[in-house]
């Protein structure tokens, strides 16, 4: 990649940046992997593990993973502030990223083995712990990791590229983690005809999990770290801040009227995915009644989604823009993604052991899954964006700040999504440890009309919140303008203020 922060930076009296090579943009998009598979293993599984495994009902897991967001809402945006106003030899970023590894992988395992005894009032307090611990530490490495993209490169195109192959990383995190998990450790047998139900099989998912996300989050650390050097550094003074100026200062970044359309797609678009992700494995196993191989196949129809994605979102939105591709993609997609279920519910769909329906859900689920990813994609990039956009409004570059929203974010897909989904299951009466070969067909059918109106609707009222978004191509390019004749005239200042106070020869 030809064009990066050298961009905005490089000017006669600056040293020139070297550009990316693709090791370090490999392995800056690889860190997205850990966010991805515990994004899985909480969205998917651990709704399943707790209430169908173990027992607890759905509205208490998803009511424990919900209250969750309080957390979020005070660790992230402090994470994101603290990052942007630290000073150290290795910047801003990097010593977060590099703490939050081992912490990270232990509080993710530690999840899924509560102590034996507990109730299930206990049980839900400890899914609240042990996940709030996870999400707070993961958000450490995810927020810095996630600020070093507009601090990568400037350039309008070449920030959705770099986002486009942090989100494929982030979907081989998802589903080449389930994918592997469904084949080689859910193994089914007689007495669990189907894995995902089998209790034993938890301990190798939960230790596999966590040593990829340890190695992730390390990989990405030490692949970026050659560019510390060409990272923007703090804006902030030297010494103490005052906590009023902190706070005076964050709330100036979250009124920009990019970030908010954003934040409110972010929220709801967020919380879909983690609906869908939760029911998605009750759909799989007790309306279509696949089996672990079956389930497998049918999450290589997200990679087929991703490599699509990666050359399509740059490509739409310079055709017709971030902003509409972000919405339009969202919208037809989600309408896409639900027609099975809705088929199914007037028996106009395959019927489970039908020879096409894995094959139709495959081409369904993959072409749903790159429309969403696009989306995804540009909406990222638009985020960058805002980060310039409100350093030309406020003076300073809180990106760190920013992306502590989108990891926010991305939490309320584990939180409110399956809160959602513990509702969406409470209102069709499902049952706890069902068979599916004995599950009543009104349990099902309850399930699907009370997931399709949430999913739906969360999409289409998320969409919406970007028609207020402001920035265009055009726009950015002026910000990225001012701020480089900014940046010149700050460097200009400070060699003739050296130059004066220099001792005399």
């Amino acid at each position: 990649m030809a064009s990066t922060a050298a961009d905005s930076a490089e000017t006669p009296s600056a040293p020139p940046i070297p550009p990316l090579n693709l090791g370090t943009r490999l392995a800056y998009g690889s860190g997205a992997m850990a966010n991805g598979i515990k994004g899985a293993a909480f969205s998917a599984y651990l709704m399943l593990f707790f209430n169908q495994v173990i027992g607890v009902p759905a509205s208490i897991v998803g009511t424990a993973l919900a209250c969750t967001l309080l957390v979020d809402a005070i660790v992230d945006p402090f994470l994101g502030r603290w990052a942007d106003v630290t000073r150290s030899r290795w910047g801003r970023r990097h010593p977060f990223m590099y703490a939050a590894a081992f912490p990270t992988a232990l509080f993710f395992y530690a999840t899924w083995f509560p102590p034996d005894g507990m109730s299930h009032m206990q049980l839900g307090f400890w899914v609240f712990g042990m996940a709030a611990m996870t999400r707070a530490c993961i958000s450490a490495f995810e927020i810095n990791a996630s600020a070093m993209a507009p601090e990568l490169t400037s350039v309008y195109a070449q920030r959705t590229k770099l986002f486009s192959l942090r989100y494929w990383f982030g979907y081989a995190g998802v589903y080449g983690f389930t994918a592997f998990s469904l084949i080689f450790i859910f193994v089914e047998n007689e007495e669990y005809p189907r894995g995902q139900l089998n209790p034993e099989s938890y301990v190798n998912f939960a230790a596999l999990g966590a040593a990829l996300i340890f190695l992730a989050i390390l990989i990405c650390s030490w692949g970026t770290h050659n560019r510390i050097p060409y990272l923007r550094q703090t804006d902030a003074p030297e010494g103490h801040i005052p906590v009023k100026q902190h706070l005076a200062e964050m709330f100036a970044a979250f009124k920009n009227r990019g970030f908010l359309s954003i934040f409110g797609f972010g929220v709801c678009k967020y919380t879909a995915i983690g609906l869908y992700s939760a029911t998605n494995l009750y759909f799989g196993t007790y309306l279509f009644k696949l089996n672990t191989t079956e389930l497998a196949i049918l999450t290589i129809d997200s990679f087929v989604a991703a490599t699509l994605a990666v050359p399509l979102a740059p490509l739409f939105s310079r055709w017709i823009g971030k902003r509409l591709s972000s919405m339009l993609f969202a919208i037809v997609g989600v309408s896409i993604g639900i027609m099975p279920l809705l088929l199914s519910y007037f028996d106009l769909f395959f019927v489970p052991g039908d020879a096409l329906l894995v094959p139709t859900l495959f081409l369904i689920g993959a072409v749903y899954g790159a429309m969403v990813a696009i989306s995804l994609i540009n909406t990222s990039s638009m985020l960058a964006d805002v980060v310039d956009d409100s350093a030309v409004e406020t003076g300073r570059h809180t990106s760190g700040t920013f992306f502590s929203a989108s990891s926010f974010m991305q939490q309320c897909s584990n939180a409110l999504g399956i809160f959602v989904a513990g509702q969406v299951l409470y209102l069709a009466q499902f049952p706890e440890q069902a068979d599916p070969e004995t599950i009543p067909e009104t349990a099902v059918d309850g399930l699907i009309i009370s997931y399709i109106p949430f999913s739906l609707g969360l999409w289409t009222i998320g969409a919406l919140f970007l028609i207020f978004y402001p920035i265009t191509r055009e726009r950015h390019e002026r910000n990225v303008e001012m701020l480089r004749a900014r940046e010149a005239e700050a460097r200009d200042t400070e060699l003739r203020d050296a130059s004066i106070g220099a001792p005399a020869r």
